[in-house]
């Protein structure tokens, strides 16, 4: 078996293709073949530890992991081999095989791409449950969309569009801007200008907002904030902008406003059902074509490096995609 494995978390030099012995699963556990692991900002976070958990090494990053059932351990009852399945784990995925506990893994439609699968997995799945189930967004709302050309932005643009509100996007590029307007965004507004709060203002009453959508942090987050309306909500969900900020106070008090985390991970595990309820119609939504999936952009194997540094650029346009 070939996978992408890292001795330390010190930097990238630390990492190469190697052969391993196949794995075999132990009880409760699956084997996947490993069609296609999509990678996000946080997956190079993890490989360099720099992010909040800091994986066991050795380490094989990739946790956003679409395959096919390959072999069962013992007492696994509940799927077969054949199964095509999705799952969201610390690390693994970059490889061609990867053993998963069972519980964690969640069916596929057999005609949905197993690249879209696992692009869709946790952005699409963040975005609903930031805006419908943190957010209560409401089809009066405006909406501001930071990097709303990335992964989790570009989710948050379309599914925002769908339920009526008004979507403002932010991006750093005329690229990124376009892309965010074919996916529902009804303006955009350019991120990278220190002013861009006053194109904001030229776009709606006052440059005042109902809804926030911040997957950036850094300097976006404060100006963002000072931008709500009153009674409006501001979504924390991430920091790709690289720096995580503080918020004077009374900010919240003068407006009467919210600040409100969103930590996907914590409502898949403190509420399963309604997570599986939700990425199943988000999968359907998908496979309809309610939803656009992510432009991707594809690497094998043999260029993970070139993969994981893709990661930590937001000059690119789409998810990135091993395909081992």
């Amino acid at each position: 078996m070939r996978c992408y494995l890292g001795t330390s978390l010190d930097s990238l030099d630390a990492y190469s293709l190697v052969d391993l012995p196949e794995p075999e699963p132990g009880p409760g556990e699956v084997r996947l073949r490993v069609q296609a692991a999509a990678l996000g900002f946080v997956d190079g976070l993890l490989a360099l530890g720099r992010y909040q958990v800091r994986p066991p090494v050795p380490y094989v990053p990739g946790g956003e992991i679409a395959g096919v059932v390959e072999a069962l351990g013992e007492g696994v009852e509940s799927i077969a081999p054949g199964d095509r399945v999705v799952a969201w784990r610390l690390g693994g995925g970059m490889a061609e095989q990867v053993i998963v506990p069972v519980g964690d893994l969640l069916p596929i439609d057999a005609e949905m791409d197993a690249a879209v699968a696992a692009s869709i997995l946790v952005d699409y799945q963040t975005s609903q449950y930031a805006l419908v189930d943190i957010g209560r967004i409401r089809a009066d709302d405006t909406v501001l969309v930071l990097g709303a050309a990335g992964g989790v932005g570009s989710a948050a643009v379309q599914m925002a569009a769908r339920v009526g509100a008004r979507v403002i996007a932010a991006a750093s590029s005329g690229l990124k801007r376009d892309l965010a307007m074919s996916l529902g965004a009804h303006a955009a507004i350019d991120s990278s200008r220190a002013d861009w709060r006053d194109e904001l203002k030229r776009i709606v009453p006052g440059g005042l907002v109902d809804l926030v959508f911040d997957p950036l942090g850094g300097d976006f987050t404060e100006p963002a904030f000072r931008s709500l309306a009153k009674e409006g909500r501001h979504l924390v969900v991430g920091f790709a902008a690289g720096r995580i900020p503080s918020l004077p106070v009374n900010l919240a008090l003068l407006k009467n406003a919210a600040l409100l985390g969103v930590d996907f991970r914590h409502f898949r595990n403190a509420h399963p059902q309604q997570a599986e309820h939700n990425r199943r119609g988000v999968y359907r939504m998908v496979a309809q074509g309610y939803l656009k999936p992510p432009a991707l952009v594809r690497f094998p194997l043999e260029q993970a490096r070139d993969a994981l540094a893709a990661t930590m650029t937001r000059a690119r346009l789409g998810k990135v995609v091993i395909e081992p």
